[in-house]
């Protein structure tokens, strides 16, 4: 479920939600991951934390711990899905698969179109749910690690390869290295 409204908090830790469009399996269908491990890393650098996350087919839950920065939260996400969606969009278009491209540019709306905006890749905006507490932490950190199983995509979470679980289940690092949600805790995000 996205929402359109604005974080104010210029900082603190989010359960963030963001969909592809129409939820087409982009991710899959261009074998798109390294665009998210690329905004991770852009994340990292601007001192963003990621704890944990999950690269389904369709759409992304991560739980990112923001510091205070030049830019809003908002921002930050918006910024992100721009990057991703370039390069699914080179992606699809190296494939050569012009029937999904074409639904893509169907989708934009006028006003977007005005803007030059060529396709719709992603739902215009995204979910977010602020972690005030560690119990809600951990339900967030639980339900990223579970949703490939409860898709039918791996029988055990840390089967999942686009995900933080083999790290939260096994001690070991999975494609992309995160901090655990309980090492946030000692990390000043002012």
């Amino acid at each position: 479920m996205s929402i359109g409204r604005k974080i104010t908090e210029p900082n603190g830790i989010f359960f963030i939600t963001f969909t592809c469009a129409r939820w087409l399996p982009l991710f899959q269908l261009t074998d798109g991951y390294a665009s998210v491990y690329k905004w991770f890393d852009h994340l990292r650098e601007h001192q963003h934390h990621i704890a944990a996350y999950v690269i389904m087919p369709s759409h992304v839950h991560a739980l990112i711990a923001f510091s205070s920065g030049p830019g809003s939260i908002n921002t930050v996400i918006a910024n992100g899905k721009r990057f991703m969606a370039y390069a699914l969009v080179q992606r699809l278009q190296a494939q050569g698969n012009t029937e999904i491209l074409e639904k893509m540019a169907g989708w934009v709306n006028p006003a977007d179109r005005a803007r030059n905006k060529l396709h719709e890749v992603f739902e215009p905006s995204f979910d977010r749910k602020e972690c005030r507490t560690l119990r809600f932490t951990q339900q967030k950190v639980d339900y990223i690690h579970q949703n490939p199983c409860k898709a039918g995509l791996a029988k055990l979470p840390e089967d999942y390869l686009h995900s933080s679980a083999r790290y939260y289940y096994t001690g070991v690092q999975g494609i992309y290295p995160v901090i655990t949600y309980m090492e946030l805790q000692d990390i000043d995000l002012r």
